[in-house]
Protein backbone atom coordinates (compact mmCIF):
# COMPACT_ATOMS: atom_id res chain seq x y z
CA UNK A 1 0.00 0.00 0.00
CA UNK A 2 1.26 3.49 -0.78
CA UNK A 3 2.49 5.56 2.13
CA UNK A 4 0.44 8.71 2.69
CA UNK A 5 2.04 12.07 2.17
CA UNK A 6 2.69 14.26 5.18
CA UNK A 7 3.03 17.99 5.67
CA UNK A 8 5.07 19.75 2.99
CA UNK A 9 8.65 20.87 3.54
CA UNK A 10 9.87 24.16 2.12
CA UNK A 11 13.46 22.91 1.82
CA UNK A 12 16.54 25.13 1.69
CA UNK A 13 16.55 28.16 -0.58
CA UNK A 14 19.17 29.59 -2.93
CA UNK A 15 20.71 31.54 -0.05
CA UNK A 16 21.33 28.30 1.88
CA UNK A 17 22.90 26.74 -1.23
CA UNK A 18 25.20 29.76 -1.68
CA UNK A 19 26.17 29.60 2.01
CA UNK A 20 26.86 25.88 1.63
CA UNK A 21 29.08 26.62 -1.36
CA UNK A 22 31.13 29.11 0.63
CA UNK A 23 31.41 26.63 3.49
CA UNK A 24 32.53 23.60 1.49
CA UNK A 25 34.50 25.17 -1.38
CA UNK A 26 37.85 25.13 0.45
CA UNK A 27 37.45 21.40 1.07
CA UNK A 28 36.17 19.95 -2.23
CA UNK A 29 36.82 20.10 -5.96
CA UNK A 30 35.07 22.47 -8.35
CA UNK A 31 34.56 19.74 -10.90
CA UNK A 32 35.01 20.35 -14.63
CA UNK A 33 32.23 20.73 -17.18
CA UNK A 34 33.05 18.56 -20.19
CA UNK A 35 31.71 18.63 -23.74
CA UNK A 36 31.91 16.24 -26.69
CA UNK A 37 31.05 16.95 -30.32
CA UNK A 38 30.36 13.25 -30.87
CA UNK A 39 27.89 13.07 -27.99
CA UNK A 40 26.24 16.32 -29.12
CA UNK A 41 25.71 14.80 -32.54
CA UNK A 42 24.29 11.63 -31.03
CA UNK A 43 21.87 13.59 -28.84
CA UNK A 44 21.02 16.24 -31.42
CA UNK A 45 21.62 18.83 -28.71
CA UNK A 46 24.43 20.67 -26.93
CA UNK A 47 25.40 18.69 -23.83
CA UNK A 48 27.34 20.03 -20.86
CA UNK A 49 28.48 17.33 -18.44
CA UNK A 50 29.11 18.42 -14.83
CA UNK A 51 31.58 15.70 -13.87
CA UNK A 52 30.92 14.89 -10.23
CA UNK A 53 32.47 11.49 -10.96
CA UNK A 54 35.75 13.40 -10.59
CA UNK A 55 34.75 14.83 -7.19
CA UNK A 56 36.46 13.92 -3.91
CA UNK A 57 35.24 10.50 -2.72
CA UNK A 58 34.17 9.80 -6.31
CA UNK A 59 30.73 11.40 -6.22
CA UNK A 60 28.66 14.52 -5.57
CA UNK A 61 27.85 13.16 -2.10
CA UNK A 62 30.82 14.93 -0.48
CA UNK A 63 29.02 18.22 -1.10
CA UNK A 64 26.08 17.42 1.14
CA UNK A 65 28.11 15.44 3.67
CA UNK A 66 30.71 18.19 4.04
CA UNK A 67 28.06 20.88 4.42
CA UNK A 68 26.28 18.89 7.11
CA UNK A 69 29.43 17.99 9.04
CA UNK A 70 30.93 21.49 8.81
CA UNK A 71 27.61 22.95 10.02
CA UNK A 72 27.73 20.99 13.29
CA UNK A 73 28.50 22.80 16.52
CA UNK A 74 31.63 21.77 18.37
CA UNK A 75 29.53 19.87 20.91
CA UNK A 76 27.64 18.02 18.18
CA UNK A 77 30.79 17.21 16.22
CA UNK A 78 32.46 15.75 19.32
CA UNK A 79 29.73 13.06 19.40
CA UNK A 80 30.58 11.82 15.90
CA UNK A 81 28.15 11.11 13.06
CA UNK A 82 26.03 8.17 11.89
CA UNK A 83 24.42 7.39 8.55
CA UNK A 84 23.12 4.55 6.42
CA UNK A 85 24.16 4.31 2.79
CA UNK A 86 24.53 2.02 -0.19
CA UNK A 87 28.03 3.43 -0.53
CA UNK A 88 28.67 6.90 -1.90
CA UNK A 89 27.11 8.89 0.95
CA UNK A 90 28.83 6.65 3.46
CA UNK A 91 32.22 7.26 1.87
CA UNK A 92 31.55 10.98 1.65
CA UNK A 93 30.46 11.22 5.27
CA UNK A 94 33.51 9.26 6.40
CA UNK A 95 35.73 11.66 4.44
CA UNK A 96 33.93 14.74 5.76
CA UNK A 97 34.26 13.40 9.30
CA UNK A 98 37.95 12.75 8.73
CA UNK A 99 38.36 16.36 7.55
CA UNK A 100 36.90 17.52 10.86
CA UNK A 101 38.70 14.92 12.97
CA UNK A 102 35.61 13.13 14.26
CA UNK A 103 34.28 9.56 14.13
CA UNK A 104 31.81 8.28 11.52
CA UNK A 105 29.67 5.14 11.79
CA UNK A 106 28.17 3.90 8.52
CA UNK A 107 25.46 1.26 8.07
CA UNK A 108 25.78 -0.50 4.70
CA UNK A 109 23.84 -3.34 3.07
CA UNK A 110 25.72 -6.62 2.83
CA UNK A 111 25.52 -6.52 -0.97
CA UNK A 112 27.04 -3.04 -1.31
CA UNK A 113 29.67 -2.82 -4.07
CA UNK A 114 33.10 -3.77 -2.78
CA UNK A 115 34.65 -0.63 -4.25
CA UNK A 116 32.31 1.46 -2.07
CA UNK A 117 32.97 -0.63 1.04
CA UNK A 118 36.70 -0.14 0.53
CA UNK A 119 36.20 3.62 0.13
CA UNK A 120 34.33 3.93 3.44
CA UNK A 121 37.06 1.94 5.17
CA UNK A 122 39.82 3.99 3.54
CA UNK A 123 38.36 7.22 4.92
CA UNK A 124 38.12 5.77 8.42
CA UNK A 125 34.41 5.03 8.53
CA UNK A 126 33.32 2.28 10.94
CA UNK A 127 30.98 -0.04 9.01
CA UNK A 128 28.00 -2.00 10.33
CA UNK A 129 26.53 -4.36 7.74
CA UNK A 130 22.83 -5.12 7.49
CA UNK A 131 20.32 -6.81 5.23
CA UNK A 132 19.71 -5.00 1.92
CA UNK A 133 16.42 -3.35 2.86
CA UNK A 134 15.62 0.22 3.89
CA UNK A 135 13.98 -1.03 7.08
CA UNK A 136 17.13 -2.93 8.06
CA UNK A 137 19.32 0.09 7.32
CA UNK A 138 17.15 2.40 9.40
CA UNK A 139 16.98 -0.05 12.30
CA UNK A 140 20.75 -0.53 12.37
CA UNK A 141 21.32 3.23 12.22
CA UNK A 142 18.85 3.77 15.08
CA UNK A 143 20.73 1.22 17.20
CA UNK A 144 24.05 2.95 16.47
CA UNK A 145 22.56 6.30 17.45
CA UNK A 146 21.32 4.81 20.71
CA UNK A 147 24.67 3.17 21.45
CA UNK A 148 27.02 5.99 20.44
CA UNK A 149 25.04 9.18 21.03
CA UNK A 150 26.26 10.42 17.65
CA UNK A 151 24.46 12.81 15.29
CA UNK A 152 22.45 11.39 12.39
CA UNK A 153 23.36 12.73 8.93
CA UNK A 154 20.67 11.30 6.67
CA UNK A 155 21.72 10.63 3.05
CA UNK A 156 19.02 12.97 1.68
CA UNK A 157 16.31 13.81 4.22
CA UNK A 158 18.24 16.79 5.61
CA UNK A 159 18.20 20.43 4.48
CA UNK A 160 21.96 20.75 5.05
CA UNK A 161 22.59 17.79 2.76
CA UNK A 162 20.16 19.06 0.11
CA UNK A 163 21.78 22.51 0.15
CA UNK A 164 25.21 20.97 -0.27
CA UNK A 165 24.06 18.84 -3.20
CA UNK A 166 22.59 21.95 -4.83
CA UNK A 167 26.05 23.47 -5.13
CA UNK A 168 26.82 21.26 -8.16
CA UNK A 169 23.97 22.86 -10.14
CA UNK A 170 24.99 26.27 -8.79
CA UNK A 171 28.47 25.84 -10.27
CA UNK A 172 27.04 24.46 -13.51
CA UNK A 173 24.68 27.39 -14.07
CA UNK A 174 27.19 30.00 -13.02
CA UNK A 175 29.52 28.69 -15.73
CA UNK A 176 26.84 27.88 -18.35
CA UNK A 177 23.98 30.27 -17.46
CA UNK A 178 21.80 29.82 -20.56
CA UNK A 179 20.89 26.15 -20.19
CA UNK A 180 17.43 25.09 -21.36
CA UNK A 181 17.34 21.81 -19.43
CA UNK A 182 19.18 20.31 -16.47
CA UNK A 183 19.20 16.55 -15.81
CA UNK A 184 20.10 14.82 -12.55
CA UNK A 185 19.54 11.29 -11.27
CA UNK A 186 16.96 10.62 -8.57
CA UNK A 187 16.95 8.07 -5.77
CA UNK A 188 16.12 9.49 -2.35
CA UNK A 189 15.92 12.87 -4.03
CA UNK A 190 18.64 14.90 -2.29
CA UNK A 191 20.62 15.72 -5.43
CA UNK A 192 17.54 16.33 -7.58
CA UNK A 193 15.99 18.52 -4.86
CA UNK A 194 19.12 20.65 -4.53
CA UNK A 195 19.49 20.80 -8.30
CA UNK A 196 15.87 21.88 -8.79
CA UNK A 197 16.06 24.57 -6.10
CA UNK A 198 19.28 26.02 -7.51
CA UNK A 199 18.23 25.78 -11.15
CA UNK A 200 14.72 27.21 -10.79
CA UNK A 201 16.00 30.01 -8.53
CA UNK A 202 18.71 31.06 -10.97
CA UNK A 203 16.75 30.42 -14.18
CA UNK A 204 12.99 30.03 -13.62
CA UNK A 205 12.32 28.99 -17.23
CA UNK A 206 14.72 26.04 -17.13
CA UNK A 207 13.26 22.51 -17.34
CA UNK A 208 14.42 20.20 -14.54
CA UNK A 209 14.41 16.50 -15.42
CA UNK A 210 14.91 13.70 -12.92
CA UNK A 211 16.44 10.57 -14.42
CA UNK A 212 15.64 7.18 -12.91
CA UNK A 213 16.15 3.50 -13.78
CA UNK A 214 12.95 1.94 -15.09
CA UNK A 215 13.71 -0.92 -12.68
CA UNK A 216 13.67 1.52 -9.73
CA UNK A 217 10.86 3.85 -10.76
CA UNK A 218 9.38 4.82 -7.41
CA UNK A 219 10.02 8.56 -7.90
CA UNK A 220 8.16 8.51 -11.21
CA UNK A 221 5.29 6.58 -9.64
CA UNK A 222 5.24 8.91 -6.63
CA UNK A 223 4.98 12.08 -8.71
CA UNK A 224 2.31 10.47 -10.89
CA UNK A 225 0.18 9.33 -7.93
CA UNK A 226 0.72 12.32 -5.67
CA UNK A 227 1.94 10.20 -2.76
CA UNK A 228 5.20 8.46 -1.83
CA UNK A 229 5.28 5.03 -3.45
CA UNK A 230 7.36 2.08 -2.21
CA UNK A 231 10.58 0.97 -3.84
CA UNK A 232 10.35 -1.32 -6.85
CA UNK A 233 11.02 -5.01 -6.33
CA UNK A 234 13.11 -5.33 -9.51
CA UNK A 235 16.91 -5.07 -9.59
CA UNK A 236 18.94 -2.35 -11.27
CA UNK A 237 22.65 -2.10 -11.98
CA UNK A 238 22.45 1.50 -10.74
CA UNK A 239 23.06 0.50 -7.11
CA UNK A 240 23.11 4.12 -5.93
CA UNK A 241 19.53 4.75 -7.09
CA UNK A 242 17.56 2.24 -5.03
CA UNK A 243 16.33 4.47 -2.18
CA UNK A 244 12.83 5.90 -1.89
CA UNK A 245 11.81 9.53 -1.52
CA UNK A 246 11.34 11.15 1.88
CA UNK A 247 8.45 13.56 2.56
CA UNK A 248 10.93 16.45 2.44
CA UNK A 249 12.37 15.58 -0.99
CA UNK A 250 9.00 14.50 -2.37
CA UNK A 251 7.52 17.92 -1.58
CA UNK A 252 10.42 19.71 -3.28
CA UNK A 253 10.27 17.52 -6.40
CA UNK A 254 6.50 17.98 -6.73
CA UNK A 255 6.97 21.74 -6.71
CA UNK A 256 10.08 22.14 -8.85
CA UNK A 257 10.72 19.11 -11.11
CA UNK A 258 9.14 19.12 -14.57
CA UNK A 259 9.33 15.42 -15.35
CA UNK A 260 10.98 12.08 -14.58
CA UNK A 261 12.63 10.18 -17.46
CA UNK A 262 12.96 6.42 -17.07
CA UNK A 263 16.02 4.56 -18.32
CA UNK A 264 16.27 0.85 -19.26
CA UNK A 265 19.17 -1.27 -18.01
CA UNK A 266 20.71 -1.69 -21.48
CA UNK A 267 20.53 2.07 -21.97
CA UNK A 268 22.43 2.62 -18.72
CA UNK A 269 25.22 0.29 -19.87
CA UNK A 270 25.39 1.90 -23.31
CA UNK A 271 25.52 5.37 -21.77
CA UNK A 272 28.37 4.32 -19.48
CA UNK A 273 30.35 3.11 -22.46
CA UNK A 274 29.64 6.29 -24.46
CA UNK A 275 30.74 8.54 -21.59
CA UNK A 276 33.88 6.50 -21.00
CA UNK A 277 34.75 6.55 -24.69
CA UNK A 278 34.10 10.23 -25.37
CA UNK A 279 34.78 11.94 -22.03
CA UNK A 280 37.70 9.64 -21.19
CA UNK A 281 36.69 9.16 -17.58
CA UNK A 282 35.09 6.46 -15.45
CA UNK A 283 31.35 6.76 -14.78
CA UNK A 284 29.39 4.40 -12.54
CA UNK A 285 25.91 3.17 -13.57
CA UNK A 286 24.09 5.67 -11.35
CA UNK A 287 26.14 8.48 -12.88
CA UNK A 288 25.28 7.42 -16.41
CA UNK A 289 21.52 7.42 -15.73
CA UNK A 290 21.36 11.23 -15.91
CA UNK A 291 22.98 11.26 -19.37
CA UNK A 292 20.93 8.45 -20.87
CA UNK A 293 17.66 10.28 -21.67
CA UNK A 294 19.53 12.90 -23.70
CA UNK A 295 21.85 10.40 -25.37
CA UNK A 296 18.87 8.24 -26.36
CA UNK A 297 16.75 11.24 -27.45
CA UNK A 298 13.99 10.55 -24.95
CA UNK A 299 13.45 14.17 -23.95
CA UNK A 300 12.31 15.79 -27.20
CA UNK A 301 14.73 18.67 -26.68
CA UNK A 302 16.83 18.41 -29.82
CA UNK A 303 18.70 21.62 -30.58
CA UNK A 304 18.62 22.83 -26.95
CA UNK A 305 21.35 23.27 -24.34
CA UNK A 306 21.29 20.51 -21.73
CA UNK A 307 23.23 20.39 -18.47
CA UNK A 308 23.84 16.88 -17.14
CA UNK A 309 25.07 16.14 -13.62
CA UNK A 310 27.19 12.99 -13.84
CA UNK A 311 26.79 11.99 -10.23
CA UNK A 312 29.56 9.47 -9.55
CA UNK A 313 32.44 7.34 -10.74
CA UNK A 314 32.79 4.62 -8.11
CA UNK A 315 32.62 1.72 -10.52
CA UNK A 316 32.98 -1.83 -9.23
CA UNK A 317 35.21 -3.62 -11.81
CA UNK A 318 33.92 -7.05 -10.75
CA UNK A 319 30.33 -6.06 -11.47
CA UNK A 320 31.12 -4.61 -14.87
CA UNK A 321 33.23 -7.60 -15.87
CA UNK A 322 30.13 -9.74 -15.48
CA UNK A 323 28.04 -7.61 -17.84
Amino acid sequence: MSAPTTQPFAGPGLRAIREAHLRISPHIEQTPIMISDALDELAGALLFFKCENLQLSGSFKIRGAANAVLSLSEAEAARGVVTHSSGNHGAALALAAKMRGIRAWVVMPRNAPKVKIRAVEAYGGEITFCEPTLAAREAAAAELLRRTGAVMIHPYDDDRVIAGQGTAALELLEEIPDLDVVCAPVSGGGLLSGTAIAAKSLRPEIAVVGCEPANADDAARSLASGRIEPAATTVTIADGLRATLAPRTFAILRERVDRIALVAEDEILRSMRLLTEHLKCVVEPSGAVSASPALHRQLGVEGLRIGIIVSGGNLDPEVMAAQ
